[in-house]
C-alpha cells in the first residue's frame, strides 16, 4: 500500500516529530502538514523561530524529518481533491463518531474497502479531524479501545494505524 499522511492541526512539536519518526520506520514517503501543525524547515518563519521549531521536532523525529518528503499545504481541501483525482482514497483516523463510513482497524471488512493508495488524515489532539474535511473522506478508521480512556495520544494512534494499514 502507498500511504500518505496528513497532519492537520496537530498542536505539539513532539507529536509531529514522533509521527515523522514512526512514518519513516514504516516506509511512508510523503507527509503533508496543514492547518496550524508546526512545520519543519519552515521558510516562512523568522530564522530564530524556525530553528526553535526544528530543534523541538528533531527531539522526537531524530533525523526522520530529513528522510521524508514533508511539505506544507495552505489549502488542504484542494490538496485532498487533487490526491483523490490521482486515485488516492481519503481515510480519516477518528474515534467516537457515529458515521456509516467508520470501521474498526481490526474489522475484516475494512480490508475489502481499502485501496492500494491511501491518504491517512490525523487531526488535532483533542478535537480530532476538522469537520470541514468530513465530506471528502471516503472511510474513517478507529482503533479499538479496551481500557477506560477514549483515545490514544495522536502519535501513538498514528503508529498503530500505520501498522494496521501498511501490514494488512
Amino acid at each position: 500500500m502507498e500511504l500518505v499522511l496528513v497532519l492537520d492541526n496537530i498542536r505539539s512539536t513532539y507529536n509531529v516529530g514522533a509521527i515523522l519518526r514512526t512514518a519513516e520506520g514504516f516506509g511512508i514517503s510523503k507527509v503533508i502538514m496543514s492547518g496550524y501543525t508546526p512545520r519543519v524547515h519552515d521558510a516562512d518563519l523568522l530564522p530564530h523561530l524556525r530553528d526553535k521549531l526544528d530543534r523541538e521536532i528533531h527531539k522526537t523525529a531524530l533525523g526522520a524529518e530529513d528522510m521524508l518528503d514533508v511539505y506544507s499545504c495552505d489549502d488542504i481541501m484542494t490538496e485532498l481533491m487533487r490526491l483523490k483525482s490521482e486515485g488516492y482514497q481519503i481515510v480519516g483516523l477518528e474515534n467516537n463518531i457515529d458515521d456509516d463510513r467508520l470501521y474498526r482497524l481490526d474489522d475484516k471488512r475494512l480490508l475489502e474497502r481499502l485501496g492500494d493508495k491511501v491518504v491517512l488524515i490525523l487531526g488535532e489532539e483533542v478535537h480530532g479531524i476538522n469537520y470541514s474535511l468530513y465530506d471528502i473522506i471516503d472511510l474513517f478508521v478507529e482503533i479499538p479501545m479496551r481500557g477506560q480512556k477514549e483515545s490514544f495520544n495522536v502519535s501513538v494512534a498514528a503508529g498503530i494505524a500505520m501498522w494496521g494499514l501498511v501490514d494488512r
